[in-house]
């Protein structure tokens, strides 16, 4: 394209880049601030007091409403400013054909008809029809889960809509057929995932060659894009203890708004100052509002994400840890969360004979079969980057060095690449010794037996043995070798000589901590399925091995034929889905929700991030994870351990059973406060508590107090009960009953000390004051110690105080 053209295309199609939510401006978070109820109240008593000439007070209001709020805009514009930062960097540099030059362009530059040229660990910029390939392959697990990567053949350059006539860069090729199965889009392009395909995809990775590619879909039009797309569809649930708090504060506010009314009345006509009951009224409504809840819903998930950290686990959305808690029932990816996501040789076959070489290790392997495993690593890269080319490579550095009988090999002179035709690729070697040259072949198996004429009798036993090493999840390849005389080189594959050598078997290995972790989680009373895009052999291996058990796995072809009765019914009765697309994780997903479980998800790729979003927490990864699911996450494993997210279900609990025990508290120590804004006016004795009082304890004394409680460590049960009920209420009656008797016990102290002060204080109203507001200070802190304790024994308030606890009761 010329630089000209692509402009022009740029400006009708816009930026190659993902579509993102609209930011949130400081206005808008200072505006979703200030309107909260608390706010609110005390603007109208900053005006009140203003309005009587009291400057001081309400100076004092205003100074409290400024820095709350400056702490919230703080706080949330480094969020906003770090997402747009994270998308920024989401946008892969691109090589591209511009003015008959090679030019090396931002990602988001790229557009429909470019000449796209992607190399050995290059990620693609934008979904496009490949005009020339040299052994490329893509792994494209980001898009479909399946761990192996996929070949990649030429196609029809000008197919798809949007494509220009091939550049001079790129000649004339002829198409193969387009693998069975493999569907074509709205682009023209086959769908992720199939082998022998002329598509490359936005957001893959290519592992091994190069090639040159037709730009055809760019933006929010790439598959990428159009799952980007389908998260804007998806609303994040919120957790359950959110939605009973924000019932329970908007009944109790609907309370506290009545009654504050109801007082400034009374006190206006009892006493004929309506200025005083408006004030009243105000610290009334302000001692009742249980305002400290939404600092203990910000405060103790923030702990506990800054502790979660230190493990490898960091939050992106706090209110996800409550929900952590809860969570029933755990769906995880398979390659890279179960499994390592590191390709390794587990074994061989050779003449009759299988080694178990995951077992045993390279070093025994006996010496009929070392011979196949170095041949392997000669049909392979040099310095490759595919996983399995590494495998290869590695296993063959770790053999015996008496090699088997293998020539002394050079360097490689002549390749044949795997096409539609012969799935199978071969690498033709100089000899540092002696005239001729040595042919080394890998590939499908059923492609292998071909190119070495092999009968079908002697074919069929083989295949026996291919069908078993896949049925425990492998990815089995056979391997063959030739020689060649000094002439021209064959014109392709099939006409060398082939001698067959055997089979080799790959296996991505389960992480060694993996069947532990589910065995914890579901101690926990949290059952754990596997979610994957891989084949049901392999998938229903790792599962066994990891010990989920050995059912019969639920395929995308089975959900496909489900409703969603049907769906959540069978979900009730598996532990792995295998061969599962994009649409449909997310379908299951909702399936679980829809049964009444409280669903945490992992994943890694771009497929799984609508359900990531969906679920009630979703969990990406940190190594290998993309930008787009980690976006729609909610946590994100640092070190892609999937033993630390079952240690964050811990943490969730112990969060949740802090916050509880931090409301309950909170809830009995308003009563002496709301009390004590009454009982003077009741009595026709002066007010006690006005707003400026109000505020010290909403914003000072009573949120450190609640600190106490988020510091109290998990409770030794916390990781053997089930997961708790998340349709029970937050508080039942025995909890209520509790908080109301602590708190009438703490009030009736108060009210004695006030009492007293007046009566040992007359005509010293304001010393008066201040021993009333000290009495209702320590009456707080007792009913630390109270709540802080066993309902059972209370001795237990005293034992292990934690260092937090000690300062605030001035211990330290």
């Amino acid at each position: 394209m010329t630089t000209a053209a692509a402009t022009k295309r740029l400006a009708e199609d816009g930026p190659n880049l993902l579509p993102t939510g609209r930011r949130r401006t400081w206005l808008v978070i200072a505006f979703e601030a200030l309107r909260q109820p608390m706010f609110l109240l005390l603007f109208a008593a900053t005006a009140v007091y203003f309005l009587l000439g009291e400057f001081s007070d309400g100076f004092t209001l205003l100074l409290f409403v400024c820095a709350s709020a400056a702490i919230t805009l703080v706080q949330e514009g480094r969020t906003e400013n770090t997402l747009a930062a994270l998308t920024a960097l989401t946008s892969p540099r691109a090589r591209v054909l511009r003015d008959g030059e090679w030019a090396m362009i931002q990602g988001s530059d790229v557009v429909v008809g470019d000449l796209l040229r992607i190399v050995e660990g290059d990620r693609v910029a934008a979904d496009g029809r490949v005009v020339e390939s040299e052994e490329l392959g893509i792994d494209e697990s980001l898009l479909t889960g399946e761990s192996a990567p996929v070949r990649k053949t030429a196609g029809d350059a000008a197919a798809g809509p949007g494509a220009s006539p091939p550049a001079a860069a790129a000649e004339t090729v002829v198409a193969p057929a387009v693998a069975a199965g493999a569907a074509a889009d709205a682009s023209g392009l086959p769908r992720p995932g199939g082998e022998i395909t002329p598509a490359v995809f936005a957001g893959t990775l290519v592992v091994q060659g190069q090639g040159l590619a037709r730009v055809v879909a760019t933006g929010a039009r790439s598959e990428i894009g159009r799952l980007g797309a389908s998260l804007g569809e998806v609303s994040t649930l919120p957790s359950p203890l959110h939605v009973q708090t924000a019932r329970l504060v908007r009944a109790v506010a609907v309370i506290a708004l009545v009654l504050g009314v109801v007082l400034a009345v009374v006190h206006g006509l009892l006493n004929g100052d309506w200025t005083a009951g408006m004030l009243a009224g105000i610290a009334l409504s302000m001692a009742l509002l249980p305002e400290e809840y939404g600092v203990v819903l910000a405060v103790f998930p923030a702990l506990g994400a800054r502790r979660l950290a230190k493990t490898g686990v960091l939050t992106r959305r706090l209110s996800a840890l409550e929900a952590l808690g809860a969570t029933s029932t755990l769906c995880v990816d398979k390659t890279g969360t179960l499994t390592e996501n590191r390709m390794r040789v587990a074994r061989l076959y050779g003449e009759g004979v299988e080694f178990d070489a995951a077992s045993a290790g390279p070093e025994a392997v006996p010496p009929s079969l070392r011979r196949l495993g170095l041949v392997a690593a000669a049909a392979s890269e040099i310095e490759p980057f595919d996983p399995m080319e590494r495998a290869y490579r590695t296993f063959a550095a770790a053999l015996p060095a008496d090699g088997g009988g293998m020539p002394a090999l050079d360097a490689i002179v002549h390749e044949y690449a795997l096409t539609s035709e012969v799935r199978a690729m071969s690498h033709v070697w100089s000899l540092k010794s002696g005239s001729g040259r040595f042919v080394a072949a890998k590939g499908a198996p059923e492609a292998v037996l071909m190119l070495c004429r092999k009968t079908p009798a002697e074919t069929t036993q083989i295949l026996a043995v291919v069908d078993a090493m896949a049925a425990r999840g492998l990815r089995v390849l056979g391997v063959a070798e030739a020689t060649l005389d000094d002439g021209a080189f064959p014109a392709k594959q099939s006409d060398i000589a082939y001698k067959f050598l055997g089979l080799t078997a790959l296996a991505d290995p389960l992480r060694k901590e993996a069947p532990d972790a589910v065995r914890r989680a579901e101690a926990a009373g949290v059952r754990v399925v596997m979610i994957t895009g891989d084949y049901p052999a392999t998938a229903r291996a790792i599962g066994r091995e990891a010990g989920l058990g050995d059912d019969e796995p639920l395929t995308g072809t089975e959900v496909a034929t489900l409703d969603d009765a049907a769906l959540v019914a069978r979900l009730r009765t598996t532990h792995v889905c295998a061969r599962i697309t994009p649409d449909q994780k997310l379908r299951i997903v909702r399936a679980f929700q829809a049964g009444g479980a409280i669903v945490a998800m992992t994943g890694d790729g771009v497929n799984d991030a609508p359900a990531l979003k969906a679920a009630h927490v979703g969990v990406s990864m940190g190594k290998r994870g993309s930008e787009v699911a980690r976006e729609a996450s909610a946590l994100v494993l640092l070190n892609d351990d999937f033993t630390a997210l079952v240690g964050a279900l811990g943490e969730g609990r112990r969060i949740f059973d802090n916050v509880r025990r931090s409301m309950s508290y909170i809830l009995a120590v308003h009563v002496p406060i709301a009390g004590m804004a009454i009982l003077p006016v009741a009595f026709g004795a002066p007010t006690v508590l006005f707003p400026v009082h109000m505020a010290l304890l909403e914003f000072v004394i009573d949120p450190a107090c609640a600190l106490v409680f988020e510091a109290e460590p998990a409770a030794a049960d916390a990781m053997t009960r089930k997961p708790r009920d998340v349709s029970a209420p937050l508080f039942g009656k025995r909890d209520m009953l509790r908080a109301a008797g602590d708190g009438l016990a703490g009030l009736v102290s108060v009210a004695a000390v006030d009492i007293f002060a007046r009566s040992a204080m007359a005509g010293n109203e304001p010393a008066a004051r201040a021993t009333t507001f000290a009495a209702i200070v320590s009456a707080n802190l007792a009913l630390i110690l109270i709540f802080r304790g066993s309902e059972a024994d209370v001795s237990t308030a005293l034992r292990g105080m934690t260092p937090i606890l000690k300062r605030v009761l001035g211990l330290t």
